[in-house]
């Protein structure tokens, strides 16, 4: 026993004395490519950057740059010679130092404000150059329609019109007791076109001279006293008129004017009010007279349509010099 577990503890030991020791081969890290991966690696490795800022792979300058940049600075010239100033002229200014309203406009920006104090009512009225913009095409083909059309209107029924007796008839004249009765006024006894005061026409109706109409300038009102809520009015100004669309009320303020969508959505369930056409008449001439006791009245109706449309020049001068500093930088 003691003999065999002599044999068996021995034989381990005598085995690796009894194999011989082989070289062992060293394991590198780095990995020997082949013939083919390093001609590969050579053809597909770029001959310059790919993100290079050279002007040889940089792109063709523009070649409508210049013409439009020339363009750009004729109709800076034509706007130039049009307008007399970059100052607001007399008949707009001297509004604005007769009336209470205190003016808030900034260069850049569409929205014009008007603010002022009555009693213990802060009231704010805005309104955009936007409108002159989004004006619809017939609305601007009636606004420039030519002032001869009207008048040969007018002459053609001043002839359908004509007869031989009465002293109310319309399109006569020489009022009289003759046998033939009035003379039928001819269609060159009426007023050239070119002897008339500048910005009038003729209305074909009545004969008489009028202002050129102005676009409609939309006008929201916002008349606020503290703690009790806020009145908000639409409003369209246009030919010294003050005609309301709408009037709202709200217990917060800050709901009429709601610049957060969150504002927006808490407005949206409200009943603010029926439309301005289902009221009472009476109840519409009062809010009319409300309005105008507050200098919301003829004279503002035709200042801002005129103020808009000067606002409007100045911007798109600084618009077309903004554009043509891009293009030329």
């Amino acid at each position: 026993m003691i003999s065999l577990r002599c044999i068996g503890r021995s034989v381990p030991r005598q085995i690796p004395s009894a194999i011989p020791h082989l070289p062992r081969r060293c394991l590198s890290t780095v990995r020997k490519s082949s013939l083919l991966q390093q001609s590969w690696r050579g053809a597909s490795r770029p001959s310059y950057l790919a993100f290079s800022t050279s002007r040889a792979v940089r792109e063709q300058e523009g070649q409508v740059d210049q013409e439009l940049s020339a363009k750009l600075e004729s109709e800076l010239q034509v706007e130039r010679d049009t307008r007399d100033s970059d100052t607001l002229p007399s008949p707009l200014q001297g509004f604005l130092d007769s009336c209470p309203f205190k003016l808030e406009d900034k260069p850049g920006q569409e929205e014009v404000a008007l603010t002022r104090k009555f009693g213990d009512e802060s009231i704010r009225i805005t309104f955009s150059i936007a409108d002159l913009n989004n004006m619809d095409q017939d609305d601007a083909d009636q606004l420039g329609e030519d002032p001869a059309l009207s008048d040969e209107e007018a002459a053609d029924a001043a002839a359908t019109n004509a007869q031989s007796g009465g002293g109310n008839t319309k399109g006569s004249i020489n009022q009289g007791r003759t046998k033939g009765g009035n003379f039928a006024v001819a269609p060159e006894d009426s007023i050239a076109p070119s002897d008339r005061a500048e910005g009038s026409y003729e209305d074909p109706s009545t004969g008489e001279a009028e202002q050129e109409p102005s676009f409609p300038a939309r006008l929201n009102v916002l008349i606020t006293k503290a703690g009790k809520g806020a009145l908000q009015l639409e409003v369209m100004a246009q030919d010294g008129e003050v005609l309301i669309e709408n009037v709202y009320y709200f217990k917060k303020p800050e709901l009429a004017d709601a610049k957060t969508a969150e504002l927006d959505w808490s407005r949206r369930n409200l009943y603010t009010g029926p439309p301005f056409g289902n009221l009472d008449e009476d109840l519409q001439i009062l809010l009319e007279r409300y309005l105008n006791e507050r200098g919301i009245d003829t004279a503002l109706a035709l200042w801002v349509p005129e103020y808009i449309d000067w606002k409007e020049q100045r911007e798109y001068l600084t618009w077309l010099s903004n554009v043509k500093t891009f293009v030329d930088a």
